[in-house]
């Protein structure tokens, strides 16, 4: 049996790379860690700190190709962050001008939870702690 010990990172390639690092660092308050331009492959990379515990590498490439579909379609789905209170985190995101679904409930859990997009579409969720 493999022992994994966490997720190490995400990666995630975005259209507009100043549009999303705006998105991750300022809109989500993400912690930029490093980053780095690559010549050779005109490609940025940034590290972003969620929490003190996981990261995010967001990438640009020149003109990759757009998703296919929405959360529906094989493969990731979407990712979810962890937040205290949702109420506050997407009062926060719609003073940025992000639109939000309505909040539902996990029935399971009875934990509160909301979806909204990154600035290529992206499949986020906001899950109440």
């Amino acid at each position: 049996m493999l022992k994994l010990n966490r997720v190490h990172h995400i990666a995630i390639i975005c259209s507009d790379y100043q549009k999303s690092k705006h998105f991750y660092s300022e809109v989500l308050g993400l912690k930029i860690l490093l980053e780095v331009y690559r010549e050779e492959r005109q490609s940025y990379k940034l590290d972003l700190e969620v929490g003190n515990q996981y990261q995010i590498e967001l990438f640009s490439f020149p003109e990759p190709p757009a998703r296919l579909s929405r959360p529906e379609a094989a493969g990731l789905r979407h990712f979810a962050f962890e937040v205290d209170d949702i109420d506050e985190a997407i009062d926060g995101l719609q003073a940025n001008g992000v639109i939000t679904e309505p909040i539902r409930i996990d029935e399971f859990t009875g934990k509160r939870f909301t979806f909204f997009a990154d600035p290529d579409g992206l499949p986020l969720e906001f899950y109440e702690k």
